[in-house]
């Protein structure tokens, strides 16, 4: 474990008496660990300025005194902030450096940033001068404005550079990304605006020692009674916004500290998913190149999506994600879209945009299209709130086998960066039976004549067929879609389809967000 060399200062809370330590003769604050009161040093003594709120247990797999090494520097966590938004929650980690030197590690989209403090550039920009999607040039550096938000710190723990803002305060904060993957913050809760920047880190590659014994962020024995029909509803992840009833598939909404039901709306039956709810899969989801290892991702959520085109009258285009979690990694998306199936994970950066091209880590993408997309159906559990009908506007790019997706929900800009996978790798990374292959292969012959495991896949693309038209009922449009994502573009079927169809509507060869969703502003620090 690192430690601090000026590890020498403790003094007694001046409402309970407990002791408290400060790792830092630098920190000007401490939340006491026995009462919760806020104290401020003032000289030799401390001084009580307040109560914090008691902390919401997210069970992050940090905690105080973990240690780690970051650019060959020890730290030690000794604090942290709990700051709350519309969309949720996040927590920013008081970092302190063996030298002295103070950092934040804080969550971004379900990942993790490392950021530090500096003095505001004499160019930030004032909050109402901002706009969501913009390129703005603040302290020399170009960035893409990627969110503006409301939020207020919920509560406060150990050490902290300075003294926490009132708990409930609102203040506003704004994101800013480049294409270096950086992400800066300009926190407009105090004149002038707070500033950090930040890169994004993987906690493995931080050496972390003294992590949560059940850092895998899940819940033992956390449920809830669904608001529609008053089923038993399992929750497994903290972190989960939205959670779908088993029962009803009514989609609840979720307070992260108590676990109550805020809202709920009942959606239709939707098509069900190819990859079953919990199954895990071992997949490399990253650049080998930069780290990347094969890990054990589970499916906790599956999404259903279809494009809104421009024309009313055009076809629809449906896809699905599944929304994947590892432990230490955070989220990802498996997408399952008419022209294959890719991975895609948010990035802490913004890609550099000229014209149709996007650069992103020394890749030229070139823009395939832009787009609109509603979601239709929804199970699992979700980090932000599904809302029913939500919408999203994309446009996607690609290098060769590489992703990238641009997507704006409401005030908040997300990029997601993936590449595409096989239909066989899926099916080995989840272990799925031989007869469910051509069912997740888009060109693929449907089923063998005489073949026992034929007849088997025969049945399922039976009662798949059966459900399309749900799917196709929620998105106004009486297309073929669904039979062509199960028996291929070139089979007997589908063709027959379109000649069932009253007229032709065209349709995109891609499909797929490549990014899922936006986490709903905030997302850091």
């Amino acid at each position: 474990m690192a430690t601090s060399p000026s590890r020498t200062y403790r003094a007694a809370c001046p409402n309970c008496g407990a002791p408290v330590d400060f790792a830092s003769a630098a920190s000007a604050s401490a939340v006491c660990s026995f009462c919760r009161s806020t104290l401020l040093r003032d000289g030799e003594s401390l001084k009580r300025i307040g109560v914090q709120a008691e902390l919401f247990d997210d069970h992050s797999p940090l905690q105080l005194q973990a240690s780690g090494r970051y650019q060959g520097a020890a730290f030690t966590l000794v604090g942290r902030l709990q700051v709350r938004y519309q969309g949720g929650s996040w927590n920013e980690w008081h970092a302190l450096f063996d030298n002295g030197k103070s950092g934040w590690l804080s969550e971004d989209n379900g990942r993790y940033v490392m950021a530090f403090d500096a003095p505001a550039p004499a160019d930030a920009p004032a909050l109402a001068d901002l706009a969501v999607g913009e390129i703005r040039t603040v302290g020399g550096s170009t960035w893409s404005v990627a969110s503006v938000t409301q939020a207020a710190l919920h509560a406060a723990q150990g050490e902290l550079p300075g003294a926490p803002r009132p708990a409930g305060t609102a203040f506003a904060v704004a994101d800013l990304r480049n294409e270096r993957a950086e992400v800066a913050t300009l926190d407009y809760g105090s004149t002038p605006p707070g500033w950090s920047v930040g890169r994004s880190v993987r906690l493995v590659d931080l050496g972390l020692s003294g992590l949560r014994e059940d850092s895998e962020k899940t819940l033992s024995g956390r449920s809830l009674n669904c608001p529609s029909c008053g089923a038993s509803v399992e929750v497994k992840l903290a972190s989960t916004q939205s959670v779908v009833c088993g029962q009803c598939d009514a989609v609840v909404q979720i307070a992260p500290d108590t676990g109550a039901a805020l809202s709920h709306y009942r959606q239709e039956t939707g098509l069900p998913p190819q990859i079953p709810l919990g199954s895990t899969g071992r997949l490399l989801l990253g650049d080998p190149l930069h780290g990347a290892d094969t890990l054990p991702w589970q499916v906790v959520g599956y999404v259903e999506r279809c494009e809104i085109p421009d024309d009313p009258e055009d076809e629809r285009v449906f896809w699905r994600e599944y929304l994947l979690y590892h432990p230490r990694e955070g989220f990802a998306f498996l997408v399952d879209a008419e022209d294959g199936w890719s991975w895609t994970a948010a990035i802490t950066g913004a890609p550099q945009v000229r014209g149709d091209m996007a650069a992103w880590q020394g890749r030229q993408h070139t823009k395939l299209y832009s787009y609109t997309g509603q979601v239709t159906h929804v199970l699992g559990e979700f980090y932000w709130k599904v809302e029913r009908g939500q919408r999203t506007v994309n446009t996607d790019y690609e290098s060769g086998d590489w992703r990238l997706n641009r997507e704006q929900a409401g005030d908040e800009v997300t990029w997601s960066a993936g590449r595409t996978l096989s239909a066989q790798t899926v099916v080995q990374a989840f272990g799925l039976k031989p007869g469910q292959a051509p069912a997740l292969a888009r060109d693929a012959t449907p089923f063998t004549s005489g073949s026992a495991s034929g007849l088997k896949t025969v049945v399922v693309i039976l009662v798949v067929m059966l459900l399309v038209v749900l799917l196709m009922s929620r998105c106004g449009s009486d297309d073929c879609d669904g039979v062509r994502q199960t028996f291929g573009a070139n089979s007997s079927e589908y063709q027959q389809c379109q000649r069932n169809q009253r007229g032709s509507g065209g349709f995109r060869t891609g499909g797929g967000s490549f990014g899922g969703f936006s986490s709903g502003g905030g997302g850091h620090k």
